[in-house]
């Protein structure tokens, strides 16, 4: 088994092609998640994976990879994490599924409200839209209003009709649908008021991320809670990505504003699956026994409490706060964004190959001899960096790297920058792309 690919013109993936064409034969896209076909990668170039440890992968080429974006963000302690691992299988033992709830939802309930004390119950579920989707039907049942407004900056919501009606794979959702899904823009709160002013009266929510790849504009989170109080509509912070890489308690810990309801998902499992919709207590017991008003079918999954995952998220908030993880994924991210931009610069190419967001959470743009982002720069790189054993869709770091997998990272990309700068004075990376461009994931045709 080669520990890393050959890095030359030869290099090829033979079996994880006919893996692929096995994977497209019987599921559609040939993967569970967009985000991961092959589309995403280079013509012949999407291996398909034999296994994982810590930071790094094995295809069924028998190549080791450094991985980053370790599943869709989801494992940011690291493949096969010991301590998590231990409390997975000691509830397998034990049984997963019951008939009626297991302890350990409450253990899990109580372990998570002291991770994010800004929340007072919480749902746990299995993916992150089925939490995102609860807190909008949360939302509408709460304030009578059937409009939903989302920030328009951010990529991905939810798999359900009320969000994907607003992206170029719209097929399958009905116009009455999409009419009910606005849109607002990040970091602009006047625009957002002039929003809420239009459709007074019908916003029932305002869904984002409170921070991605840019931070927060000074006042800006406090001012949309305002906002949202001074209209009457649910404040939801989808916190999938910024919860633990933040902080333990998500953005809203880091930055000290409270939103109405919030869900959590990726990085709380670890790999396994689990999500959480959090919030106000008001708000969370609609969809409970305790109450007097109309019932909300809030979240009632047959697998959404199977202990071994509980497990996980209870082992994954103890692991980050007594070892420092998100501190260790900051410092990680810092070093090999440093590292990068100087390959970058070194090789003349500083302006093409930018990297942005908060260290624990980095991605990468590639621009074209023009400045615009380009797909076709975008494969060129990826075709390096897998040529060198390098799997980085993006930058975002897990706990398992070291300070050796950064510095190989950044001799990978130095390399592949060097190929970069070939391309932006040749007039274009046609030669060096071995096939079709990688294509965005929301597109109307296949």
């Amino acid at each position: 088994m080669s520990e890393h690919p050959s890095g030359g013109a030869e290099f090829a993936l033979p079996r994880s092609r006919a893996a692929n064409e096995r994977l497209h034969a019987l599921i559609p896209g040939g993967a569970h998640t967009y985000a991961k076909g092959d589309d995403q990668y280079p013509e012949d170039l999407a291996p398909v994976i034999s296994h994982g440890r810590g930071a790094h992968v094995w295809d069924v080429d028998g190549n080791r990879y450094i991985e980053y974006g370790s599943g869709l963000r989801s494992v940011s302690l690291g493949h096969a994490h010991p301590r998590v691992v231990e409390a997975v299988r000691r509830e397998l033992d034990r049984g997963s599924n019951f008939v009626r709830p297991s302890v350990v939802e409450a253990d899990a309930a109580e372990r998570f409200l002291a991770t994010v004390p800004t929340a007072e119950m919480v749902k746990f579920a299995k993916n992150g839209s089925d939490a995102t989707t609860a807190a909008v039907r949360l939302a509408r049942a709460a304030t009578g209003r059937p409009r939903v407004a989302l920030c328009a900056d951010h990529p991905f919501f939810s798999t359900d009709d009320w969000f994907i009606g607003t992206t170029p794979m719209s097929a399958g959702v009905p116009d009455a649908v999409n009419e009910l899904t606005v849109a607002f823009p990040y970091g602009d709160l006047a625009a957002t008021e002039a929003l809420l002013t239009r459709y007074e009266g019908e916003v029932a929510c305002l869904i984002l991320e409170p921070a991605t790849h840019t931070e927060p504009p000074p006042g800006y989170l406090a001012g949309l809670r305002a906002l949202a109080d001074r209209h009457g509509c649910v404040l939801v912070f989808d916190e999938m990505i910024t919860g633990f890489r933040w902080s333990e308690a998500g953005a809203q810990g880091l930055y000290g504003v409270v939103p109405d309801l919030s869900t959590f998902g990726k990085a709380l499992g670890n790999g396994f699956a689990v999500s959480a919709l959090a919030g106000r207590r008001d708000l969370m017991e609609r969809g409970g026994l305790r109450h007097g008003g109309e019932r909300v079918f809030l979240l009632s999954t047959t697998h959404g409490a199977e202990t071994h995952s509980l497990a996980a998220a209870m082992t994954v908030q103890s692991t980050y706060t007594e070892e420092g993880v998100t501190a260790r994924l900051h410092a990680l991210g810092e070093r090999l964004a440093a590292g990068v931009r100087e390959a970058a610069a070194g090789m003349g190419v500083a302006d093409h190959l930018i990297v942005r967001g908060r260290a624990s959470n980095l991605v990468f743009a590639t621009l074209d001899e023009e400045g615009r982002p380009s797909q076709e720069y975008r494969t060129l790189f990826l075709r390096r960096l897998l040529a060198g054993g390098v799997l980085a869709p993006s930058f975002v770091v897990s706990g398992a790297l070291d300070d050796v997998d950064i510095d190989r990272t950044v001799d990978v990309v130095a390399q592949a920058c060097a190929v970069y700068r070939k391309a932006l004075d040749a007039g274009g990376p046609g030669p060096w792309l071995g096939g079709r461009p990688v294509k965005p994931v929301f597109r109307a045709r296949a």
